[in-house]
């Protein structure tokens, strides 16, 4: 089967988050804006290589009052027009499917998160967030997804028959098994955008829920992660956790009378597009600001206010690269633009103190009435991230574990200083990226104080060899070599089950 046939099918894309914000203005007027994340990002580009309907929870006023539409509807926004469908789900049932099994507890194991001395308790609190929450959400996005792949198809097919349907993230993890019952003839495909942790981690919850999660999974026709490294994780979870046969040559589950197949794809971005958005006006201001106060060295990081991230760890790092070379000392400023994430969840209100709290002793210690080394800026404000980007001198990377992450593809695509990456081993990122960067160990604070050094004193001539690579691999390994890679594998699944 070649890629055309593929346009046949009816595709539906299911994410928790829908491809946009709605907000309103002082007059109640809703505005629409792009939906955070880099997940809005590259599900827009599989929807402008196939056209399809966006399944997301109703996560506001406007979002649910579309949702009682019961059917999808078109946004438009940037010149994109999204066809989108949200589920309505009610308020406390979200509760429990997202701040307490989402998030924390799948997020806190597939990062390795979890203190095990202390946390979690899978308590009957917890248990009913599954039962009540998690599991209930399935059905919901089931149903809806089956309901809207079941409103067309190929010609001379039955509804829905010939539907493909792309599940996306640890939000979905049951949903592939109920479509699959209610479309036998849909294509399914799950893509886990976070990174897969070995079998022993998901020994933190009872057999019955893991057990599920996995076989969850496994009732796609393709699983898909960011990196090799992951789906071994999953392919060995699958033997040591379900005791089924796996093929680790070819990658391949078999489950009863069906072969899943396990594939990595490494998210990228969009070269052309972020060249583009950082020509904006606003990011030219924000650059006049920058520079006017830059000192002779700028040091960035950009993430969402998560522990994954490890933003505790890289402020340590600073200040002992100040104890160590003293020399630096009012000639550079680290600055941390920091997205607020998760704040009704406990774990992360307690992080963003922590982080705070470190950011004031750093500045006490070592600042004065004249030079604060590190900048802290909480607040979602893209074009000074783009403006960052094109000035730093460093850029810290230094992840606990992250499924791919692209700031370290965005930044070198954009600086225009010959920054130096500095990339944690735990990132998809490092299997495409850390020849040409700095690794480091997340851990090793003395390491990662050395590569801001290593970073700021390093020779023009290897800065320039060392971005030059990093923006070749992101410049072939573009967003649409991901999509197109994904449609490649469908359509050569398709052909062999047909045969």
């Amino acid at each position: 089967m070649d890629r055309g046939a593929l346009g046949e099918r009816r595709l539906v894309v299911a994410a928790n988050r829908g491809p946009v914000s709605f907000h309103s203005d002082p007059s109640g007027e809703p505005i629409v804006t792009r939906g955070l994340g880099g997940l809005v990002t590259v599900l827009t580009e599989v929807l402008r290589a196939h056209d399809g309907t966006w399944i997301a929870a109703a996560l506001g006023d406007e979002e649910s009052r579309l949702a009682e539409q019961d059917r999808s509807v078109e946004v438009e926004l940037d010149g994109d027009t999204y066809r989108v469908r949200y589920v309505s789900v009610a308020a406390d049932m979200y509760d429990k499917y997202y701040n307490i099994v989402a998030n924390p507890i799948l997020w806190f194991i597939q990062h390795y998160l979890w203190d095990l001395g202390r946390h979690p308790d899978i308590s009957p609190n917890e248990r009913d967030a599954w039962e009540n929450g998690y599991v209930p959400v399935q059905r919901l996005f089931a149903e809806a997804i089956a309901d809207e792949a079941g409103a067309g198809g190929a010609a001379g097919t039955a509804a829905g028959s010939g539907a493909l349907v792309m599940l996306h993230d640890y939000h979905l993890y049951g949903v592939a098994p109920l479509v699959r019952a209610a479309l036998p003839g849909a294509f399914v495909q799950q893509f886990v955008h976070i990174p897969w942790a070995q079998s022993d981690a998901w020994l933190v919850l009872p057999k019955d829920m893991r057990d599920a999660i996995f076989e969850g999974l496994l009732g796609n026709d393709i699983v898909a992660f960011h990196t090799p490294h992951y789906a071994r994780n999953f392919l060995q979870g699958c033997v040591d956790l379900l005791d089924l046969p796996v093929d680790p040559a070819r990658l391949t589950v078999t489950v009863g009378d069906r072969e899943v197949w396990v594939r990595a794809y490494p998210v990228s971005i969009d070269p052309r597009a972020l060249r583009k958005a950082a020509g904006a006006q606003r990011v030219a201001a924000e650059e006049a600001a920058l520079l006017a106060r830059r000192r002779e060295f700028l040091l960035v990081r950009v993430d969402r206010l998560d522990l994954s991230k490890n933003i505790i760890r890289g402020f340590l790092a600073f200040d002992r690269f100040l104890d160590l070379h003293p020399e630096f000392r009012e000639r550079i400023t680290f600055l941390a633009l920091l997205q607020p994430s998760r704040e009704d969840v406990e774990e992360y209100v307690t992080y963003r103190e922590r982080v705070m709290r470190t950011v004031e002793q750093i500045n006490t210690k070592h600042g004065n009435t004249d030079w604060m080394p590190i900048d802290v800026r909480i607040q979602d404000n893209f074009p000074q991230t783009l403006a960052a980007y094109r000035h730093y001198d460093a850029l810290m990377v230094n992840a606990i574990f992250d499924g791919m992450n692209l700031v370290a593809k965005e930044g070198p695509i954009l600086n225009t200083q010959d920054g130096v990456l500095i990339l944690s081993e735990n990132t998809g990122a490092f299997e495409e990226l850390g020849a040409f960067a700095l690794g480091v160990n997340p851990f090793d604070i003395e390491q990662q104080a050395e590569a801001i050094h290593e970073a700021l004193t390093m020779g023009a001539q290897e800065r320039r060899t060392r971005n030059e690579a990093i923006r070749a691999v992101v410049d072939v390994n573009s967003v649409e070599r991901w999509v197109s890679a994904q449609f490649a594998d469908i359509a050569e699944k398709l052909d062999a089950a047909s045969r």
